[in-house]
């Protein structure tokens, strides 16, 4: 009798501790209903963090060549300058025409993708010397004549004596000579009109 009454008392016990736990599908204490573990529907999982990315373009490398390029260049000359006692003072006369010169000139040009971008001497042959430009500069001094004499220069000066005679200068003019206007250095002695005969 005391079992029965024991498990009668067991069981209405587990029934009552059953009615007072919530159920899973009522709200939760606040009024809002418990989270679904479950995703709704019309929604995606988020993309894991594993997921592979978008492949990236790939760039070819730029094409580089090497070529050689040879160029013909001029070589200018030079002039020089000599002085000749020969030539008036102030006068010039070239003596030796001047002649440019040649050489090859070969270089290494990079192209990248058929652009130059790069050029490297590699040798240069001259093929023709240039010739110097020879200029003859005058440095005789240009006599001045007395106009009043001709036939000779008689020069302008403080006195002229004849060249052999017993004057003492300062300057002296190998006769004969004329006079056609004013015998101011006194050179014809006798008066015919010639000097130093």
């Amino acid at each position: 009798m005391r079992r029965q009454m024991a498990a009668v008392l067991l069981a209405g016990g587990l029934l009552a501790l059953a009615a007072c736990q919530p159920d899973a599908t009522e709200p939760a204490a606040g009024g809002a209903p418990a989270a679904s573990a479950e995703p709704s529907a019309g929604t995606e999982p988020a993309a894991s963090s594993g997921a592979a990315a978008a492949p990236t373009e790939r760039t070819s490398a730029p094409t580089v060549k090497k070529r050689t390029v040879t160029e013909t260049r001029v070589i200018p000359y030079t002039t020089r300058r000599v002085s000749d006692s020969g030539l008036a003072a102030g006068t010039t006369r070239v003596r030796t025409p001047g002649r440019t010169g040649l050489k090859k000139v070969t270089y290494e040009v990079t192209l990248t993708d058929g652009v130059p971008t790069a050029k490297r001497l590699v040798g240069q042959v001259v093929i023709r010397r240039p010739v110097t430009r020879v200029v003859v500069v005058g440095t005789r001094e240009a006599r001045r004549c007395d106009p009043n004499y001709s036939g000779a220069c008689v020069p302008i000066a403080s006195d002229v004596d004849c060249a052999g005679g017993s004057g003492n200068g300062p300057a002296y003019v190998a006769g004969p000579v004329r006079v056609v206007g004013s015998d101011i250095y006194d050179l014809d002695r006798d008066g015919d009109g010639v000097g130093c005969d």
